[in-house]
């Protein structure tokens, strides 16, 4: 198992990271929230998860081992695979997701696209023994603090969850005024709030 990564990030893409180790380019799915850290030619080390298929290889990059292990900790659910896994980390952090489970709330898991009533009520069943307890405040978002570019950020975060372009259009819209005021208070627009909040949008819209 390739537990992490570290070295220099030579590309970015709306879901991709690579991340040069050894002269070899390692090519890294992660969330918006993670990638949101990460700059090109500067030093990264992500925790990682080697998914295995019959025609595929693919490795899923982490802020930290505690993402990492909820990740895989999701996955022993019916009916989650590594993509769902990482949409619900998209969305929600680790310390949120267990939140969440522990105390049986449904809207949560149904912010999460390609989750729906019956498979939030499903899924807080079967994950209520395995992600444990709440461990506190939680982390804050990785490198949430994002000035230049929210909206091309956004925008494709939400294309790599699924959406259409349209609907990824309306959502960044329908943020825009969030994101403003941040920054008229002289805060900088954080990507993973405003991540939830168009998610939110989204789901009102359906």
């Amino acid at each position: 198992m390739i537990a992490f990564v570290s070295g220099p990030v030579a590309a970015l893409a709306p879901d991709t990271a690579v991340v040069e180790v050894g002269g070899i380019g390692m090519a890294v799915q992660c969330t918006p929230d993670t990638l949101s850290a990460l700059r090109i030619g500067q030093q990264a080390k992500l925790a990682t998860s080697l998914v295995v298929r019959e025609d595929s290889l693919t490795l899923y990059g982490f802020a930290d081992d505690d993402e990492r292990q909820t990740f895989e900790l999701l996955q022993t659910a019916s009916g989650v695979g590594p993509r769902l896994a990482q949409a619900m980390l998209a969305v929600h952090s680790p310390d949120a997701l267990r939140r969440a489970v522990a105390t049986g709330d449904e809207k949560a898991l149904t912010a999460v696209p390609g989750i729906g009533k019956k498979g939030a009520q499903k899924l807080l069943l079967e994950l209520k023994d395995r992600l444990g307890e709440p461990v506190g405040g939680g982390r804050a978002g990785v490198g949430s603090a994002v000035t230049a570019g929210w909206r091309d950020q956004l925008h494709a975060a939400l294309i790599g969850l699924g959406y259409a372009t349209r609907e990824a259009d309306e959502a960044v819209a329908a943020v825009a005024p969030q994101a403003e005021a941040a920054v008229a208070d002289g805060a900088a627009p954080q990507v993973p709030q405003l991540l939830k909040a168009a998610l939110q949008s989204l789901n009102r819209a359906r």
